[in-house]
């Protein structure tokens, strides 16, 4: 293909993809899932799963080797913004105040998912190596501990939105709780991957130093530096949303080098944005969302193109199996009790559960950066994408089923009392 035909059939390969994913993410919607969850499906139908199927492989011709660097390009300044959105996002007052529930379901929520994915890893090998024949190894062990204990902070915003419990007690307990949970996450994964991002890049010990200093100068130098400046420019300057761009590519080009995944740079910078009064701006926030929202469904149909259903034999499905329990039972259970043994409801603390069990597309960025760093293989891969999409799926059947099993009076009065009321029903 010459530079015109290549140039041709991405824009019509981004039409295709946004329209097919719009309609998808529609449809979820009416089935009481996140939209997310529609634009997923819109990238595994494209893929190999289930058009590659057709005769004449469909997918290879609307897809072809010569146009996919640019279609991954575009969908990685998507998850950059993305990640700058999810940094961005966090509420550090809500951090600071959340209270006994929000620190116990952070660390069990967190911290057992890992430690079982750890234990599986270590004792029962086999089964990993029969899928991934390199596992093994610190990388793939933190990585593994990550992978297993996640949860998607924007689906769950999202969904806690839907549903009505944004400012409730579950929607606060919930959405603080996966916030501490996204930060510890990212730093965990930014310490396995250090330095594994060029074969020919730092080792991970010095990258790690210079990834801690590059934090430090974001924190103390570039963050006082773009507040200073938004403030005193209010009146010239006409967005905040070049500045927020810049700050995040910049960023995301910075982590890159000093060997991690863009992405990493794209969630400090995040957290490195000034806010008004320590609320995100609605101005950066508006519209960057959607341009994130616009260019997501481009890294669902990248990420579809290297899944296939088909591919997982016997001992994917073992393995499958495995790492569901270590993630569903792994966040269920711990989040509940934590809930419960700081003084919340029996129904407010399921709903925590099931809200922290969401995977969906955190999960999906953190396995893109470690089949792209060649931590894990195509096999596990799909095993993980599969568990990312189960586990988010099942969050909206569990809070219905929840929901049903209350009692009307609290359905009607009690369940969505005011966050500041946070106490035992």
């Amino acid at each position: 293909m010459d530079t015109e035909q290549v140039t041709a059939v991405v824009i019509g390969d981004v039409a295709l993809i946004v329209v097919v994913s719009w309609l998808l993410g529609a449809l979820a919607r009416r089935l009481g899932q996140p939209t997310v969850i529609g634009q997923i499906a819109a990238g595994v139908a494209l893929g190999p799963t289930l058009l590659g199927r057709l005769p004449g492989d469909v997918t290879k011709t609307l897809f072809p080797p010569e146009v996919l660097p640019f279609l991954t390009v575009l969908s990685q300044v998507a998850v950059v913004i993305f990640m700058f959105l999810a940094g961005y996002e966090i509420n550090y007052r809500q951090l600071r105040s959340g209270g006994r529930s929000v620190l116990a379901v952070a660390a069990l929520s967190l911290l057992v998912p890992a430690g079982l994915s750890t234990g599986a890893v270590t004792l029962l090998d086999g089964v990993f190596t029969a899928v991934e024949p390199g596992a093994g190894g610190r990388t793939f062990v933190m990585f593994m501990a990550v992978a297993c204990s996640v949860t998607a902070l924007p689906v769950l915003v999202a969904i806690v939105r839907e549903r009505g419990m944004a400012g409730t007690p579950t929607g606060t307990v919930a959405t603080t709780a996966a916030g501490i949970m996204d930060v510890a996450a990212w730093l965990v994964l930014a310490a396995a991957f250090a330095g594994t991002g060029h074969s020919s890049g730092p080792s991970w010990l010095t990258a790690l130093v210079l990834i801690v200093l590059f934090g430090a100068v974001m924190f103390l130098v570039v963050r006082p530096l773009l507040d200073r400046l938004l403030r005193r420019s209010e009146s010239w300057l006409l967005s905040p949303v070049p500045p927020a761009l810049g700050l995040a590519l910049g960023s995301a080009w910075v982590t890159s080098e000093l060997g991690l995944h863009p992405v990493f740079g794209g969630f400090l910078a995040g957290l490195v944005m000034p806010r008004r009064n320590e609320v995100p701006d609605a101005e950066v926030l508006q519209p960057m969302e959607q341009t994130a929202g616009l260019l997501l469904p481009l890294f669902f149909v990248t990420t579809g193109l290297k899944f296939d259903v088909g591919t997982l034999d016997a001992d994917g499905l073992v393995l499958l199996a495995l790492i569901l329990g270590i993630a569903v039972v792994g966040k269920l259970g711990p989040a509940y009790a934590a809930c419960r043994f700081t003084g919340l409801g029996p129904h407010r603390s399921a709903r925590v559960a099931a809200l922290v069990n969401t995977r969906g597309l955190t999960e999906l960025i953190v396995l893109n950066v470690a089949l792209e760093a060649g931590v894990i293989g195509p096999g596990l891969f799909t095993v993980l994408v599969l568990m990312a999409l189960v586990t988010t799926f099942m969050t909206g059947p569990l809070l219905t089923l929840i929901g049903r099993k209350e009692r009307p009076r609290k359905e009607i009065g009690r369940v969505d009392e005011p966050a500041g009321r946070i106490q035992a029903q």
